[in-house]
């Protein structure tokens, strides 16, 4: 298995956010489910001004800065941006690139929705599997899928944490800490219609009667379908995610297998926080082994990167730590990882 860690993170918010109040008062729910069961305190959101790229620059900026490099080290940059960006048809690898001084790297958009973080980590050490000159990846994104959501519509309300912002990581061939070691996604394709956005591409044109009759905003096809269905399979598929990303990460230095009960701090994309206790409580461990970020909320693939800082800056992802990431993608796709942070054990 090719050796690959992560040298150092980057994050960066627009100042502007929404509270649970004003989401409450636009929802119609009360603003205690707003705040217990959705977990929603406030959220940061997209100003119209600030651009989705333009934040992944930001961000990359501070991780190439955090790891102490020249930014013509880096041999390819790994895209996380989300496909609302500046432009349509537009390489935004390749800007980042610019924008950051990576003058010698080539880049690639990378999309499976908020699992693309995992995804990239994957893909990242795949390129340096296949290619021995590739040894310093930047993968970076932002994130302003805000703009989709309607907090009238009470079917989309899982929705309602999503939120803006952006997250950048470089990761190099043979680091010696915070090594990623094993990985693994599934993908349902049942579902693969259930979230869209229904006037967005060439199926049907963002018309002006579109937008103005929401067409232009996240809606659920089928509510009852994928609710049924998301309850059949996504705890299960995370917790295969995991045992399988374990199973892959190889041995510890005693020769032993990773296992669940080596897992020290569990890094989650934001979901509701009865999903994130049942994960917890699946994988016996405790709220204090992991972090919740309701005054962030969900920034996609972003979460996480920004669980990794918050981690650190709350003492609780430390040095010698096994983390699982986990995510997954409107699509469905799910997807885990394990780090061995710090030195390796």
């Amino acid at each position: 298995m090719t050796s690959m860690g992560i040298v150092s993170t980057g994050t960066w918010f627009p100042d502007t956010f929404v509270t649970a109040q004003e989401i409450a008062e636009q929802s119609g729910l009360p603003e205690w489910v707003v705040r217990e069961k959705l977990g929603i305190e406030r959220k940061f959101v997209a100003d119209p001004d600030v651009h989705p790229n333009e934040m992944a620059v930001h961000a990359a900026r501070k991780a190439i800065m955090k790891a102490g490099i020249d930014p013509s080290e880096i041999d390819v940059v790994l895209c996380t941006t989300e496909e609302w960006r500046e432009y349509l048809l537009w390489t935004t690898a390749i800007d980042i690139a610019h924008e950051t001084g990576a003058k010698n790297a080539w880049g690639i958009d990378v999309h499976t929705r908020c699992a693309t973080s995992i995804a990239a980590l994957k893909l990242a050490r795949g390129l340096m599997a296949d290619d021995p000159t590739v040894n310093t990846v930047l993968i970076a994104g932002g994130y302003a899928i805000s703009h989709f959501i309607d907090f009238s519509d009470v079917n989309t309300s899982f929705l309602f944490n999503i939120g803006a912002g952006a997250g950048a990581m470089i990761v190099k061939r043979d680091w010696p800490e915070n090594r990623v070691l094993g990985m693994h996604l599934i993908a349902d394709g049942l579902m693969s219609r259930h979230v869209i956005v229904p006037a967005s591409g060439t199926v049907q044109h963002p018309t002006d009667v579109a937008v103005r009759d929401g067409g232009f905003k996240f809606r659920l096809v089928e509510p009852e379908a994928m609710k049924e269905r998301l309850g059949e399979v996504s705890i299960s598929n995370w917790l295969a995610c995991v045992d399988l990303a374990l199973e892959k990460s190889g041995a510890k230095k005693d020769g032993s297998p990773y296992t669940r009960a080596d897992i020290d701090f569990f890094n989650m994309s934001l979901v509701k926080p009865s999903a994130h206790r049942e994960m917890l409580g699946q994988l016996g461990l405790s709220e204090e082994q992991s972090v919740y970020m309701s005054q962030i909320g969900h920034i996609g693939e972003q979460d996480a990167i920004i669980n990794i800082e918050a981690g650190i800056e709350q003492g609780r992802l430390k040095s010698g730590d096994t983390m699982a990431v986990i995510a997954a993608g409107i699509g469905y796709v799910w997807a885990g990882a394990i780090v061995q942070w710090g030195a390796a054990k």
